[in-house]
């Protein structure tokens, strides 16, 4: 009984060492780079398609609700900002 125990206990040392070695040296990221290109390609395909979508969207909405906050503020008809402001919000009118 204690054999086994003892036996145990190195052997669970041994792959904690072993798994530390790995971490340490990369091999996980080796192990992706040297997997299936087909695979590789169109993860970082789909994944930079996904990415360009939402980058998109977030900036448009954040456009979006910027230009809205604006004209509020245009229309409270606050005399030095409210003319930048008007100023700014004409402009990107005019650029659609």
């Amino acid at each position: 009984m204690f054999l086994k125990k003892k036996k145990y206990n190195v052997l669970n040392k041994s792959i904690d060492d072993l798994a530390d070695t790995l971490e340490k040296g990369n091999i996980r990221e080796l192990i992706y780079i040297l997997g299936s290109k087909k695979e590789i390609i169109l993860r970082n395909l789909l994944g930079g398609i996904f990415r360009g979508i939402g980058i998109g969207i977030g900036v448009t909405l954040i456009s979006a609700l910027l230009i809205a906050i604006l004209q509020k503020i245009v229309k409270l008809n606050i005399p030095i900002i409210g003319e930048y402001i008007s100023d700014i919000v004409e402009i990107v009118q005019k650029s659609r």
